[in-house]
């Protein structure tokens, strides 16, 4: 059960063409669990969260949290209870936060809780540019002082309900500012917010604890504030990015696998997505069942155009999910234009694609052409991030020999156990160290 450490380095030796079979279960969403948790200190009494995925970026966000006062523990393997009794104002620890990016979710719960708190910087994957400003201009206009001097310090001594337009749908934007509205005196109105599955996620979170919030789900949410909130007991949705990556996986394994409680209510996008490179899963009432052996032919656009599968804000083609697509398009028959439109630098690892056999064309920072199928062979890679991780490791899977991952702590800070869950149905991974 033990973690990868904050240094340690680890790796992950893939040996390719083995196919896998039978029924795996994805964690919990990771992007509802890093909110939530931060959100728990917005009451003095104990919350205590389920389905709660145990990898290196919640183990870090629960450290932070225990450094401004709060107490946490795991009651057993993804149960944490949570009770923030006694919370203080304290300077963040900079070396924790720049582990994790959710680091700044803490504003907004700590500024309504104790009506100060001072942010290092936050870190997290070097996907390209991912400014505050959003979560500034939301705090501000719910009555928060904020000053930027190698840190971040936001002061209110009372939290004002308002009509809040944010300029981009921020989902760590919008969780801040859910958070700050819950507590402040009035009404307030989102507009222009995020409404991915994590956001309403915390939305349900927060109305579990007594909060009053209309329109969850979409791109304006109306926040009664000013409610005492309580304890209460929440579990976490099912990770419906880990979900996409899983389809990728058995698509270019040719492997029948069931992907158990796999929230379907919010895969529509995903499945057209994948649907585009001519793979086809099955609803099974709350389970996604994927066929072995799928044609995976590239559906071309009327009059016989070269389809584009492009990434946007909620509810389309998630941007977590590129990485994955870009890699399954390898081994899809015909050609796809991929375009990333959120990050400028997530697209950069497909070099490493490239020198494993894939072809593909890096157009720019957002859009890369694929034409496949492609023969992969095993390689030396290196993470650069959760999903190109996981992309890499799904690519590590269908190629000919074996393959070395360095940098697969990255890998872990998104997907819980991956390695031995897979094995369990049928992969060959070996992971340096070996868990303890």
């Amino acid at each position: 059960m033990a973690q990868a450490q904050p240094h340690e380095r680890i790796q992950y030796i893939v040996e390719g063409g083995h196919r896998l079979s039978g029924t795996i279960e994805p964690s919990g969403n990771k992007n509802a669990a890093l909110p939530i948790v931060a959100a728990a200190l917005l009451t003095d009494q104990t919350v205590t969260l389920t389905n709660v995925p145990r990898i290196r970026d919640i183990e870090v966000l629960v450290e932070l949290i225990q450094s401004v006062g709060a107490e946490a523990r795991w009651l057993e393997r993804n149960a944490l209870e949570i009770r923030a009794a006694h919370l203080r104002p304290a300077d963040l620890d900079p070396d924790l936060c720049a582990r994790v990016r959710a680091s700044i979710l803490l504003a907004g719960p700590m500024l309504a809780r104790c009506g100060e708190v001072v942010l290092p910087p936050p870190g997290g994957d070097v996907i390209g540019r991912r400014r505050v400003d959003t979560h500034f201009l939301a705090l501000e206009q719910l009555g928060a002082e904020i000053s930027v001097n190698g840190h971040y310090r936001f002061k209110a001594a009372t939290l004002r309900g308002a009509d809040v337009f944010l300029d981009e749908p921020s989902v760590t934007a919008t969780e801040n500012a859910l958070c700050a509205a819950v507590c402040a005196e009035g009404v307030t109105i989102l507009r222009n917010c995020a409404s991915e599955p994590h956001v309403q996620d915390l939305a349900r979170f927060l109305m579990a604890m007594g909060a009053t919030i209309e329109g969850v789900g979409t791109n304006t949410m109306t926040i009664h504030g000013g409610a005492r909130l309580t304890g209460c007991t929440h579990r976490i949705g099912t990770d419906h990015i880990e979900v996409g990556s899983l389809i990728g996986l058995a698509a270019v394994t040719k492997s029948e696998i069931t992907i158990r409680n796999a929230g379907v209510e919010h895969l529509r996008s995903t499945l057209m997505g994948f649907g585009r490179l001519g793979i086809r899963c099955e609803v099974r009432g709350d389970d996604l069942f994927i066929p072995a052996d799928q044609e995976m032919r590239v559906q071309a656009d009327f009059g016989g155009h070269i389809p584009t599968i492009s990434d946007q804000p909620w509810p389309a083609f998630p941007a977590d999910t590129m990485s994955i697509a870009i890699v399954t398009a390898t081994q899809c028959e015909g050609v796809v234009m991929m375009f990333e439109k959120m990050f400028e630098s997530r697209m950069f690892f497909v070099d490493k694609l490239i020198a494993m056999g894939a072809r593909i064309v890096l157009c720019d920072p957002h859009r890369a052409i694929v034409a496949g199928p492609s023969a992969m062979r095993g390689s030396r890679l290196e993470s650069p991030d959760i999903r190109a991780g996981m992309a890499m490791l799904i690519a590590a899977m269908c190629a000919e020999g074996t393959s070395t991952i360095n940098n697969a702590q990255q890998i872990e800070r998104g997907y819980e156990r991956i390695d031995e869950r897979l094995n369990a149905m049928g992969a060959k991974i070996t992971r340096v160290p070996p868990r303890g």
